[in-house]
């Protein structure tokens, strides 16, 4: 393997891990972000969420589209745990809300584990 090939690996798994330490954050504040969503200012938030959504699907790039839908749906699922007429879907929504922070939590910890052991590997 020449220095050029070694500088092309050691680029890739620089950019990886880079990668894994930012999921890691996004994930775990995404989890907080969607447990403040089921708290008691949620529908405000919920509001605040659905808007920020619509504005990140009206960009022209598709990486923004992703978040910008997910923001739309919990911040209308926020808004429907909160003011919901129909009391049947207060608590699904609530629930889902939970289910959604506790799995992005959870997903923010597996990454930050892959994260600190690319980190240890890389400093060998």
């Amino acid at each position: 393997m020449d220095d050029m090939d070694m500088l092309d690996d050691s680029n890739a798994e620089r950019k990886a891990l880079s990668k894994q330490g930012f999921n890691t954050i996004v994930d775990i504040a995404g989890g907080l972000g969607l447990l403040l969503l089921n708290g008691p200012i949620g529908a405000v938030l919920g509001v605040a969420a659905a808007i920020f959504g619509i504005l990140a699907l009206k960009s022209k790039d598709p990486e923004d589209r992703k978040p910008g839908t997910l923001l739309v749906v919990s911040g209308f699922l926020a808004i429907a745990a909160k003011v919901s007429a129909i009391g049947a879907i207060k608590p699904f929504a609530g629930t889902l809300l939970t289910i959604g922070a506790i799995g992005l939590i959870v997903t923010g910890l597996i990454n930050g584990i892959k994260f600190i052991k690319g980190l240890k590997k890389r400093s060998k």
